[in-house]
């Protein structure tokens, strides 16, 4: 065994809103909960996930592209109103 030392992969995912890759701790997990997106700033909450920028311009973006029902393979429009509040917080 030589001493070497890999460096361990940074896990990658990509943001529904922009579509671009970034390091999955640049991105900002969400977890569907009753019909609402919910942020999972942890990402310890169960269930499926979707990644996106913690910005306003992706999440606009992802709502504008309908794209938490089709991460979260759900019928219909999703609420927004919680996760926006939180990044309009982590904005300021």
């Amino acid at each position: 065994m030589s001493g070497r030392t890999h460096a361990r992969a940074c896990p990658e995912r990509t943001c529904v809103g922009c579509r671009e890759r970034a390091a999955k701790g640049d991105l900002l997990r969400i977890v569907k909960i009753e019909g609402e997106c919910v942020p999972d700033p942890r990402g310890t909450l169960p269930g499926r996930g979707a990644s996106v920028h913690p910005t306003l311009v992706c999440l606009d973006l992802a709502v504008r592209r309908r794209a938490f029902p089709r991460a979260f393979k759900s019928p219909g429009p999703l609420g927004t109103a919680e996760l926006r509040q939180y990044i309009e917080r982590a904005e300021e």
